[in-house]
């Protein structure tokens, strides 16, 4: 635990120079060479050893993950030999290496902090840091704000002591490499209906999306005899000039690969692989909305699960009609998984997830990730014996249908504040055509209408872009509503 804070030290903070590293739902991502810099690796390195230090971690380790992004390994190695020249061990994991094997790892080998190098989903010339605490969770807001407190006092002081040379930071045993790969690949396995799968013969195509997804998903799929092709695999910072993030823009290729060889599923993951993209049997891009009440509904039905289920803000409310059908509740959070993971701790729910592709599952890390995910869809297939298009269609059937209408505008800088201002200090709102239940300003401005439909803006905590989502009966609804909030806010240009 944080040790409290003394009157002075308190009253010194409030004095302190603003941090040049801010966390934001999804850690800290700057441009590099910008803001993702050498220095800064090494001040965040030394504010962490100062906070360990300060809550008596001091003699413990710090594990240590890089995805394949520009910088990442060496960045991991600026971070842990800034981590040395301040007392504190690190333990690197070997390999490039998915966030969420980062999370199992400081889970695992019950670690006080562990840290990713990687920009997850953003453009190629990004990257940064992510940030995970004891348990393998993301770290909350109150352990980022210290975080952030304790760069300021490093800044003020101007006391960075210089980093040891790498080899002389092994040599003196500050520095060692782990190989985790085995224990995590071995833990979603004895999760996994692996005899099920195997009984499918499953034809299944992964893309990495030039990731770090493919040595632990192609051993698992594998290892239940599954067929499986991969595409995108190579090791190229520029991710093939895409944005590595799954969605329906950037998975054209993994369709036309389902649809050519006739697979059974289209895995995708994004650039650390705690996000997936589907595209079932039919060739169609299935929405992280529809992953989320895909798996929620087989755990409940076909495995016999019992418990509620966490969403975001931003996430269909599909999931609260299919908890109820089943007696159980749907728990909406902010945005931001650690939200979403601490929910589900004090819930005991099964299954958490959100908007943008990330979820989790009662048993396993507390945090996102893509490849149990993916495999667990692999098992829901085999196990129901229907293709995934025929399995959400049994869903659907059984409620009113809605449509999610997703957007992000981007706007100058010096627009933010009248747009927040109007937003959440005027707290104005456009004349829906349907009738208000209750509005929330929790985390941006969420609109509930009587109809059960909703819309929610809020300012990315990643990019610089103002996001919009509506989920009404009719697309042509959701579309419109979108527009409306766009042109009440004076926004122009989607990002």
């Amino acid at each position: 635990m944080d040790q409290p804070k003394s009157a002075i030290e308190a009253s010194q903070t409030d004095f302190l120079p603003e941090s040049p590293v801010r966390f934001g739902t999804g850690g800290w991502r700057e441009r590099i060479g910008e803001s993702f810099t050498r220095a800064n690796v090494e001040l965040v390195a030394a504010a962490l050893a100062a906070k360990m230090q300060a809550e008596g971690h001091g003699d413990e380790p710090v594990i240590i993950g890089f995805d394949r992004r520009f910088l990442s390994d060496v960045a991991a190695r600026w971070f842990a030999c800034q981590l040395a020249a301040c007392g504190i061990r690190s333990e690197i994991i070997k390999r490039q290496a998915p966030t969420p094997l980062v999370m199992f790892t400081v889970l695992r080998d019950r670690r006080p902090y562990g840290i990713a190098v990687t920009a997850s989903h953003n453009p190629a010339l990004y990257n940064g840091i992510k940030v995970f605490i004891a348990g393998g969770r993301d770290a909350d807001e109150e352990a980022t704000a210290d975080l952030e407190r304790h760069i300021r006092l490093r800044v003020a002081a101007d006391d960075l002591p210089a980093p040891l040379d790498y080899d002389e930071a092994v040599e003196r045993g500050f520095v060692s490499n782990i190989y985790p790969f085995n224990d995590y690949i071995d833990s979603i396995i004895d999760q996994i209906d692996m005899e099920r799968i195997r009984a499918g013969k499953l034809h299944v195509v992964l893309d990495p999306m030039y990731g770090v997804s493919k040595t632990s998903l192609q051993t698992i799929l594998m290892t239940a005899r599954c067929e499986v092709d991969v595409i995108h695999d190579r090791h190229d910072t520029l991710f093939g000039g895409r944005l590595p993030a799954p969605n329906m823009k950037t998975l054209a290729a993994l369709q036309n690969f389902v649809l050519e060889n006739e697979c059974d599923i289209g895995i995708a993951t994004d650039g650390d692989a705690d996000r997936i993209g589907i595209i079932d049997d039919t060739g169609r891009f299935l929405h992280p909305n529809q992953l989320l009440v895909l798996l929620y509904y087989y755990l409940l039905k076909y495995k016999g699960w019992r418990g509620p289920v966490v969403r975001n803000n931003s996430t269909t409310h599909l999931l609260d009609e299919l908890a109820a059908r089943f007696g159980e509740k749907c728990y909406e959070v902010p945005v931001g998984f650690k939200h979403i993971s601490a929910k589900m701790l004090e819930t005991d729910a099964v299954i958490g997830g959100e908007s943008s592709g990330g979820l989790t599952v009662r048993g396993h890390i507390p945090g996102k990730d893509g490849i149990y995910a993916a495999c667990l869809l692999v098992e829901m297939i085999a196990v129901v014996g229907q293709p995934l298009s025929a399995i959400y269609e049994e869903i659907t059937e059984q409620f009113p249908p809605c449509y999610m209408e997703e957007t992000a505008f981007r706007f100058a800088a010096d627009e933010k504040a009248a747009i927040e201002h109007r937003l959440m200090v005027e707290r104005a709102l456009p004349d829906f055509p349907w009738p208000i239940r209750e509005v929330s300003y929790l985390d941006g401005c969420k609109v509930y209408f009587e109809n059960n439909g909703w819309i929610n803006a809020r300012f990315s905590g990643t990019e610089p872009v103002l996001r919009i989502f509506c989920e009404l009966g009719t697309r042509a609804e959701a579309a419109a509503a979108v527009r409306q909030f766009r042109d009440f806010l004076g926004l122009s240009e989607e990002g």
